[in-house]
């Protein structure tokens, strides 16, 4: 039987004793285990460091506005909308965000927002002077709309279009039966959708500058759109504000 080499340089705290070795005599998978455990509580104190800095990294304007919300609160739409308005401390005109996490993966809407926020958008019908100008890789259009019929000659600027998003397809309403119907199509249309490799979906419904009614309107619409029923989480936010939690009953 080969003999177990001492390892007389060991702590003396680091040696195991087991009945048929030598005392001071290492086990190699104990001590293995001793510094793995070690390892994970260094990373665990290392996280709690982390988020002790954020916290502390927080401003005092952005601490007192999380003060006024209630954790424990489920806010009605029109009461988070005034909370939001009631806490904001920045000086330009935020964004509105509402953020969920729903029940199912690879979830795509197609909603009409009642009230209009930012700027209008560019929208096209897709001809003959649309290929003419996406052969020269120009594309000054927000939103590209286009018939059945038409959508065989745009197949070839799919690497153009996509990344964009503005490739038409029924989904999100931008594919229409005749050229006419462009009429009906509202600016204020948007797709939510959720993340590619999560249920959660993030998106804007407004801007805190509108009318409190416009803006729970929005929100709503957003809510029903995704289907309340399928939402497990819901929050309300502003750019520069903490979130706070909704009712969706």
């Amino acid at each position: 039987m080969k003999k177990v080499k001492e390892e007389k340089s060991l702590p003396a705290d680091r040696r195991v004793h087991i009945a048929g070795l030598k005392g001071g005599q290492r086990v190699v998978s104990i001590s293995a285990e001793s510094e793995q455990k070690e390892t994970k509580t260094e990373k665990v104190e290392t996280k709690k460091e982390t988020k002790e800095k954020k916290e502390r990294a927080r401003g005092k304007k952005y601490q007192s506005s999380r003060s006024k919300i209630d954790k424990n609160k489920f806010y009605t739409t029109p009461d988070a909308v005034k909370t939001l308005k009631e806490i904001s401390y920045s000086k330009f005109d935020e964004t509105v965000e509402l953020h969920a996490l729903v029940k199912k993966d690879s979830l795509s809407v197609n909603v009409t927002l009642p009230h209009s926020f930012g700027k209008s958008k560019a929208i096209e019908v897709a001809n003959e002077k649309t290929i003419e100008k996406l052969e020269k890789g120009k594309v000054d259009f927000d939103v590209l709309l286009s018939t059945a019929d038409f959508m065989p000659k745009l197949v070839k600027f799919a690497k153009i279009l996509g990344p964009k998003g503005l490739m038409p397809n029924p989904k999100n309403g931008t594919l229409i039966k005749k050229t006419s119907d462009a009429d009906k199509f509202a600016s204020n249309s948007m797709t939510i959708k959720t993340e590619k490799k999560a249920p959660l979906i993030h998106t804007t419904v407004g801007k805190l500058s509108m009318d409190p009614k416009n803006l729970e309107e929005n929100v709503e619409s957003a809510l029903t759109a995704i289907n309340k029923r399928l939402i497990l989480k819901a929050y309300l936010k502003s750019t520069m504000s903490p979130s706070i939690k909704l009712s969706l009953s």
